[in-house]
């Protein structure tokens, strides 16, 4: 679906060690060094779910599919980015480019891995970044302003509307507030879309803490989730060098007895990428069958024929009907025939608005 979420952070946070622990297809420099990740690296990451195994065991099919998001790795931001330092320019295009941004904070203590900012303040690494942001939106909406002021001034009903929308960003800005913050309704964020801020884009912030607070937080984590309370946003308090350390495990017997030592049940890189899953506005529907069991990603909202679209154009453009089984009567029927039997097999036609887990079969003709 191309949706893909960018992993920021001032260097030598932990970003390259946690993307090198969540992608499957591409490995970052994991040094300690400024700028390590120039170019960013970009991943296809698997999204652990639960039901799709499940269905597997049902249906012993020859293959499973996960569906997957697209992990970018950004260059480590410094102070004074919006203005073209450390590479500040490359990397802030790297970020406009992505449609969520996973922040990774250090709340950590080890004197072996650099830190120009002083003493470890995780409110103050997350005001950094988020003032830069803010400077290249406010740089983006005063040029917007002057652009259509004009039209506006001779009854440009059009820009006259957005114009009221960019002034009203602008002041939230110059208050060193996101734009994702401010309360705009659904026909202000369309007046405002073209103008990509960078604040608008939703943010799912890690916390990257020592072994020791790695089930209980710690005082810099704390104050992380303290400061984002009025963001609404979620923070998740993990420890990157074990969940690479996790990742890089083959022999499945090996990762449980690793994780059983740590007392987890799962990676925390499962919450992660399940969180980033949901935060793009992201649901799955499956198909089951012999062949395979498959999950397929759908944006919310979206109905029968645009997801059948996600398998083929094909089956969007000749879209007859579908046949659609939620995913609890399948594990309570444990068979599609049986679920047939039961009347709880719908058939659904073209304003169908899919649910995340229905396991679905389409008809189309083209």
């Amino acid at each position: 679906m191309g949706l893909k979420a960018g992993i920021v952070g001032l260097p030598n946070v932990g970003k390259s060690t946690l993307f090198n622990a969540v992608s499957n297809s591409a490995k970052a420099q994991a040094s300690n060094y400024r700028f390590c990740t120039i170019e960013p690296n970009v991943g296809l990451v698997d999204v652990p779910d639960s039901r799709m195994d499940k269905l597997a065991e049902l249906v012993v099919p020859d293959r499973i599919v996960p569906t997957q998001i697209e992990i970018v790795d950004i260059a480590g931001l410094v102070k004074g980015a919006s203005k073209g330092e450390g590479l500040g320019n490359k990397f802030l295009a790297n970020i406009r480019e992505v449609d969520a941004i996973i922040h990774v904070i250090r709340c950590f203590e080890d004197e072996n891995v650099l830190r120009e900012e002083g003493a470890i303040n995780p409110v103050s690494d997350k005001e950094i970044i988020d003032t830069e942001l803010q400077l290249k939106d406010l740089d983006t909406v005063e040029k917007k302003i002057q652009r259509i002021e004009k039209q506006a001034r001779v009854g440009d009903a059009k820009a006259k509307a957005e114009l009221e929308v960019l002034v009203k960003c602008k002041a939230h800005l110059e208050q060193g507030k996101s734009i994702r913050g401010l309360d705009l309704n659904s026909a202000e964020l369309d007046l405002i879309q073209d103008s990509f801020f960078l604040t608008q884009k939703k943010v799912l912030y890690v916390a990257n803490v020592d072994e020791a607070s790695m089930h209980t937080g710690n005082k810099y984590s704390e104050a992380l989730i303290a400061a984002v309370k009025d963001e609404g946003a979620e923070v998740i308090v993990m420890n990157n060098s074990i969940e690479a350390q996790i990742s890089e495990m083959e022999d499945p017997d090996d990762k449980a007895l690793f994780m059983d030592e740590y007392k987890m049940t799962e990676p925390a890189l499962n919450r992660l990428i399940r969180t980033t899953y949901h935060l793009l506005d992201l649901q799955t529907y499956f198909t089951a069958g012999v062949q395979e069991v498959r999950a397929w990603t759908f944006h919310k909202g979206w109905k029968a024929p645009q997801c059948a679209g996600v398998i083929h154009t094909d089956f969007e453009k000749g879209f007859i009907k579908a046949e659609v089984i939620s995913y609890d009567d399948y594990v309570n029927y444990k068979t599609e025939a049986a679920c047939r039997e039961a009347g709880k097999l719908r058939i659904e036609g073209k304003e169908y608005l899919v649910k995340d887990g229905d396991v679905m079969h389409f008809r189309f003709n083209v």
